[in-house]
């Protein structure tokens, strides 16, 4: 028995020991699996422009991409472009956020104020941002007030659409039992109808945080001396193909990191949510 007892102990200890070994394992694993796809993309890449399939100077292999990555943020070249689309792009957004998430509370909460506005939303939430753009321009000139102009106008839609339709469809159920136990409009509101509200609200975030980018970029290609889209479309008119894919690669990992960012914030405002 006491030799059988030691056994048991001896395999406890190891799998103890074992235990954080396991656990890098397992996440090199999801990793590893989740990462795939775009590693055979990415093998693809470098593989067949050097098999001849297209074009190396319209597509060149992935590790020359890298290398023109490489050089622009040797010479600072992507920091001062990246620095001046995101600052466009989140003065922008945030400027949206603040605008947009009380008045769909409001326009979601009470229906005099959704009778009121609905006709003029319904006029402008169909009128894409890029088509206002130059309106933009005229009013407020060709400097960063119109850039961030298009991008406030890209990001009030998404969010308010979705803040109105998030209030309007909490559960009934919900709000006959926090009245049953009298509570006020107030504290219905701030206890209820907003976290009930946040799941939805936060898809209307990310769907505005990706059109922010996307539709800075387009700005910038139009009018601009520094940004991500300037690096984009300047790298073009001057055949400097590399440095242009490398402006749209860095684009794409902007999306990928704010869009986790917010899953992950929308995670802690939302414990109680079941993925």
């Amino acid at each position: 028995m006491a030799r059988t007892d030691t056994v048991i102990r001896l395999r406890k200890n190891q799998t103890l020991r074992m235990k954080p070994f396991n656990g890098l394992y397992q996440t090199g694993k999801a990793i590893v699996s989740k990462s795939i796809v775009i590693i055979l993309f990415l093998a693809l890449w470098e593989v067949i422009p050097r098999l001849g399939l297209v074009e190396v100077a319209f597509f060149p292999p992935i590790s020359v991409v890298l290398s023109g990555l490489w050089e622009l943020i040797a010479t600072g070249q992507l920091t001062t472009h990246l620095v001046a689309s995101l600052t466009r792009s989140v003065v922008g957004f945030t400027l949206a956020l603040i605008i947009a998430i009380p008045i769909g509370l409001l326009i979601g909460w009470f229906k005099p104020i959704s009778d009121l506005f609905n006709p003029i939303l319904e006029a402008f939430r169909n009128t894409a941002a890029l088509a206002i753009l130059p309106v933009f321009i005229l009013l407020l000139g060709i400097g960063e007030a119109s850039k961030v102009a298009v991008v406030l106008y890209a990001c009030f839609f998404p969010i308010l659409l979705s803040t109105i339709s998030s209030v309007r469809n909490v559960d009934p159920l919900f709000i006959k039992s926090a009245r049953s136990m009298a509570l006020s409009p107030f504290r219905l509101f701030i206890k209820v109808i907003l976290p009930a509200a946040i799941p939805t609200i936060f898809v209307g975030i990310r769907l505005a945080a990706a059109g922010s980018i996307l539709v800075l970029m387009a700005a910038e290609m139009i009018g601009a001396k520094a940004g991500l889209g300037y690096l984009i479309i300047n790298s073009q008119h001057s055949f400097q193909i590399p440095y242009m894919y490398a402006g749209i690669i860095t684009i794409s990992v902007i999306g990928m990191l704010v869009n986790y960012s917010l899953l992950r914030l929308e995670k802690r405002l939302t414990p109680w949510k079941i993925d």
